[in-house]
């Protein structure tokens, strides 16, 4: 599991960022749901749990708070993947079908980093969960190195890569436009 160190982050409240993220960096089916990171005091806000219940580790479902719930209306003519892209609550990128999450909750002692990347992100947005998914593509084992991260950056189309203290920005990087996708993925078996 992807637990904030070797992550691939994305905005929870995006209902285009979950087939984004799958089909274009994961390379994956576009329905593949993602799990949330939210920062410890936020948990109660987004998901039917008790504000000290903890879940540092990703092991705990839970259902998405009724209050961020959309009134959708299920049409009985609506199947297959066209009913799992449904938005069905305010953080659509990770509320699964049913609305449940698979919640990692984020604090300052534990993962002081972790924790104000996402405190940053709600300081401009208003919004303390965030996607977080495994630094890898469909078939590939998880970036070790930060050669790994930057290769695996590099192929995908993701726009952002962070390592340590270093931001890097893809449309600066040198060839960014001629590197082969495709190639890439040929070197891994496609689970």
């Amino acid at each position: 599991r992807a637990l904030g160190s070797r992550s691939i982050m994305g905005d929870a409240r995006s209902e285009k960022m979950q087939e984004t993220m799958n089909l274009k960096i994961k390379f994956r089916e576009s329905f593949r749901p993602f799990a949330p990171a939210v920062l410890r005091e936020d948990v109660d806000e987004f998901f039917e749990m008790k504000p000290d219940e903890n879940s540092p580790y990703m092991l705990l479902v839970a259902p998405v708070q009724g209050s961020k719930r959309l009134n959708i209306e299920e049409v009985e003519t609506v199947r297959g993947l066209e009913k799992l892209k449904q938005s069905r609550s305010s953080v659509p990128a990770i509320t699964h079908v049913d609305y449940s999450a698979r919640v990692q909750t984020i604090d300052m002692e534990h993962h002081p980093r972790f924790y104000k990347i996402i405190s940053a992100f709600k300081e401009k947005t208003g919004c303390g969960v965030v996607i977080n998914t495994s630094f890898n593509v469909r078939g590939e084992p998880i970036v070790n190195t930060p050669e790994d991260a930057y290769r695996c950056f590099m192929n995908t189309n993701m726009d952002v890569l962070v390592l340590e203290n270093i931001i890097l920005l893809k449309h600066e990087q040198p060839n960014a436009r001629e590197i082969d996708i495709e190639a890439y993925l040929a070197e891994f078996a496609l689970d």
